[in-house]
């Protein structure tokens, strides 16, 4: 069994990471956090501590670390001798952490894709221009690396897993769908990183089609659902980390994703894309001060940690399958709801970040159990789907099926 935990990244979704890992630690064995902000360590780690989320006695340490640097963190991988590494930094940091852990030999679990700063929304199949092909590496050398093991990517790949295993005969349509209906009381701000989540939109919307890649405009193609507990909500089919790999493992030819926005969300992106603040190239202001207009947005905008207090509401988040099951038209909707305020209460993080943390620390146990420890790389729909749904709901986040007028808890 694998013991000892390296979580790389301080934001919201680590303290999460850092909360469940702290109530699982019996299984988990010692857990350390690293970050460039070692004071952001810390303060998780009092957070974990203030709640008493330490499930037996333990060591749980803060070290400081530019995650860039592949020695650094082979070096702290060592120095911790973590057999496990959750990288929930920011996404630029990927490629870097999964060359310490083949290095090293640690198993590496991340929640998203990789991203080069210097290039927005890559040519599809977007994993195939960073992690796919260190496939082989690892495999040679017994690595276990599970790519994107949040919610979306993650649990909406399971749940595209499990209705392939055992619900369809065949799978027509996909179609991922994302709605915070929460509040955080601001004016506006984003649920995460500020230039992660603007970076998301700006480029093209790739979308699986016909069994073929489709591109659109950021709100050009929208739609209304009807969905459990938060009804009906408006959504923009957007470009997003799992249509890359389940465009590739499912033989499935319809494939999109669907977020919710509200109206001041996209005027106000649309004014800073419009301005050009939402870009990455440096500019010279008249004063001679070299900045890069993205980053001062992200500079004036809440911190997305500092949301959660005042956060309330609920999201929903789902896939909803079209196809064929015993020569007849079936269509399931398999999705989670999770509550800000709860969420809060037990990790002091919103519901986004809790639904993107849980899942990392579920994928880390059945590594540490050997259930998921295939000593190759892998995305989620690639692995058993039925023991992490099983651990999900055992750790907060359970999930529901609704096909027709029926609807209920997937009995695990």
């Amino acid at each position: 069994m694998k013991k000892n935990i390296l979580i790389i990244g301080a934001g919201g979704v680590a303290q999460v990471v850092a909360h469940k890992c702290a109530q699982h630690n019996d299984i988990l064995g010692d857990l350390h956090i690293a970050s460039r902000t070692l004071q952001k360590c810390e303060s998780i780690i009092a957070s974990v501590k203030e709640k008493k989320s330490m499930k037996v006695k333990g060591v749980f340490e803060t070290h400081h670390l530019d995650a860039m640097d592949i020695k650094s963190t082979a070096d702290l991988i060592r120095k911790t001798k973590s057999q496990i590494v959750i990288n929930v930094g920011s996404a630029f940091l990927n490629m870097s952490v999964l060359s310490a852990c083949i290095e090293t030999g640690a198993a590496y679990i991340d929640t998203a894709i990789h991203e080069d700063p210097l290039k927005i929304c890559e040519t599809p199949p977007w994993y195939a221009n960073y992690e796919w092909p260190r496939r082989e590496e690892c495999e040679a050398r017994k690595v276990t690396a599970i790519l994107g093991a949040g919610f979306d990517p993650g649990v909406v790949n399971a749940y595209a897993a499990l209705a392939h295993h055992d619900y369809f005969d065949k799978i027509s349509d996909i179609d991922i769908i994302d709605i915070n209906a929460g509040s955080h009381g601001r004016w506006f701000a984003t649920n995460f990183d500020p230039e992660i989540n603007f970076r998301e939109f700006t480029g093209q919307v790739w979308s699986w089609q016909d069994s073929k890649w489709v591109s659109n405009k950021m709100f050009e193609i929208g739609h209304e659902w009807d969905l459990p507990v938060v009804g009906r909500r408006n959504t923009y089919m957007t470009g997003h980390d799992e249509i890359h790999s389940l465009s590739k493992n499912l033989d499935v030819p319809n494939i999109r994703f669907w977020m919710g926005f509200g109206e001041r969300y996209i005027t106000v992106f649309n004014v800073l894309k419009n301005l050009g603040l939402l870009s990455e190239q440096p500019i010279k202001t008249a004063e001679g001060l070299e900045v890069v207009p993205l980053k001062v947005v992200k500079a004036v905008l809440p911190d997305p940690s500092s949301l959660a207090p005042d956060y309330t509401g609920k999201t929903c988040i789902g896939d909803l399958i079209k196809g064929e099951k015993d020569g007849k038209e079936r269509e399931l909707f398999i999705y989670n709801i999770a509550d800000h305020k709860e969420a809060y209460l037990e990790t002091g993080s919103q519901a986004i970040s809790y639904t993107a943390g849980v899942p990392a620390v579920a994928a880390a146990i059945l590594v540490a159990l050997g259930d998921w420890d295939v000593k190759t790389m892998a995305n989620v729909e690639e692995l058993p789907p039925k023991p992490f749904l099983k651990k999900l709901d055992e750790m907060g986040l359970p999930t529901r099926i609704r096909e027709g007028k029926e609807d209920k808890k997937l009995d695990l």
